[in-house]
């Protein structure tokens, strides 16, 4: 009897954990709620900016790779931003979220800042560190994924995002 409430329970917990899928190419990007620092309130990562492309970018201030790719993310938002392009850029700081609103502006930052100061989206998107980046096309479909600092505006970069700002929706 106790044999079978134990093969009842793991079969409950494998059928309904609500653990997110795999976060891959080519499949919806996981819809996680977090803080967005300028406005006070919060979005969903991936419904919050439907219709637009959009690059998940998750960081953090003590992290030097973090640092060196914002710049990038800055001019290629600044370059598309007219167009439907998006950054939200999610901090996983455990810090205030006036420090890391701060540590953006200090950085000239004019993206979306946004704040998970439990880390709990490194949980929904399995990140391996970061920072780590999803570019998601505008029905909300991951297009591609960067695991470390990337250059967002290099040529191959702007090519991903013009031809997803390109696509029919």
């Amino acid at each position: 009897m106790l044999c079978a409430f134990l093969i009842a329970g793991v079969w409950l917990l494998v059928h309904y954990n609500p653990r997110p899928d795999i976060p891959r190419v080519g499949h919806r990007a996981p819809d996680y709620r977090v803080a967005r620092l300028a406005g006070g309130d919060s979005i969903e990562v991936r419904s919050g900016y439907a219709g637009h492309v959009t690059l998940i970018n998750i960081w953090a201030t003590w992290c030097g790779p973090c640092i060196e790719e914002m710049p990038s993310m800055e001019r290629a938002y600044q370059a598309y931003r007219d167009r439907g392009f998006r950054v939200a850029a999610v901090s996983i700081d455990s810090d205030s979220p006036a420090l890391v609103l701060a540590f953006a502006r200090r950085l000239g930052l004019s993206f979306d800042i946004l704040h998970d100061k439990a880390g709990e989206i490194q949980t929904w998107y399995m990140t391996v560190g970061v920072p780590e980046s999803f570019l998601l096309d505008k029905r909300g479909r991951i297009s591609y994924i960067a695991l470390g600092a990337d250059v967002w505006d290099s040529p191959e970069s702007r090519d991903r995002i013009e031809r997803l700002l390109a696509a029919a929706d």
